[in-house]
């Protein structure tokens, strides 16, 4: 066996770790903004516990299909990066920033991956326990593809797939409504207020400020949406999800996805429906409850909704 293949893991006494200090600071800010008299949802935190263990199971499948693509494109890779000055670091930081922001924009402009991301837009309420619904079939649609340039480059896999874990550990703390602006720091990170827009269902704030640690990229590329005083965010899909069943939350989008496949007529159209972009958000008298993501069909094939729970 390749001796990477067994450091594509973390330790599991370092995820029982960060998964009980992430669980442990979601739990608080429940029980203070109880006692504080704000409401607080915990139908929706046993949601993101249920999603959690659902996708722990399917990750070890996901993880049995993503290794050996790591594995491959490393012994391929056109140099050795080992990350042994400064200027490496900086250009594994810098390479996976970017490699990020091109995969949460793919995750919310093409319909394959927007069925897994979904689920982390699905609570209506934006809390601490939100960036940890993250859904179950992420590592099986391919989203290790958006950061194989760096493997190829010479980073090792396991150098990448650290680094990006400490990217979403950063991003824990952006998911939380009661920090406010931080001043010059908005104008390069990452913060609470932009991931805020991030998460709104306001017409005016949907699809921008895809960064993970850094904004910069989304000032570049024109997907930069500053939080407006006087807009306070929506949070949740455009058409908000009502069961607290994460069985469903998880394969709404899928369902969806397969429905337009069968009413869509040729393969052109098809592959519009799997891979082509949003669409707009349907009128509200429309009946279908669509998060904000699908094409005409695919939003048409919602009118079934998801249920309550």
């Amino acid at each position: 066996m390749n001796p990477l293949s067994s450091q594509l893991h973390l330790p599991p006494w370092l995820i029982g770790l960060l998964t009980g200090g992430v669980l442990g600071a979601a739990l608080l800010e429940g029980l203070i903004l109880q006692w504080r008299g704000q409401p607080y949802d915990w139908r929706a935190f046993g949601t993101t516990l249920g999603d959690m263990v659902g996708r722990r199971l399917v990750d070890l499948l996901g993880t049995a299909l993503t290794a050996p693509l790591l594995l491959w494109t490393h012994a391929h890779r056109l140099d050795t990066l080992t990350l042994a000055t400064p200027w490496q670091f900086a250009a594994l930081f810098l390479g996976q920033e970017l490699a990020y922001y091109g995969y949460h924009r793919a995750a919310h402009r093409v319909n394959w991956f927007w069925a897994t991301h979904q689920v982390h837009h699905s609570p209506n309420q934006l809390t601490l326990a939100t960036a940890l619904r993250l859904g179950w079939t992420g590592k099986l649609t391919g989203t290790v593809l958006f950061f194989l340039p760096l493997v190829w480059l010479g980073f090792s896999p396991v150098a990448v797939l650290a680094t990006v874990t400490l990217n979403l550990l950063y991003q824990f703390w952006l998911h939380a409504t009661w920090i406010p602006k931080l001043g010059p720091l908005e104008w390069i990170f990452n913060t609470p207020s932009h991931h805020r827009v991030h998460h709104g269902c306001n017409p005016e704030y949907l699809d921008c400020n895809y960064g993970g640690v850094l904004i910069v990229f989304d000032r570049l590329f024109g997907s930069f949406v500053a939080e407006r005083d006087e807009l306070p965010p929506r949070y949740g899909l455009v058409h908000p999800v009502t069961t607290y069943n994460p069985l469903r939350i998880a394969l709404q989008g899928w369902l969806a996805i397969a429905r337009a496949l069968r009413a869509t007529p040729d393969w052109r159209a098809r592959l519009r429906v799997v891979f082509g972009p949003p669409a707009p958000a349907l009128p509200a008298s429309k009946p279908a409850r669509n998060p904000e993501c699908l094409c005409p069909t695919l939003a048409k094939s919602l009118s079934h909704g998801v249920s309550d729970a």
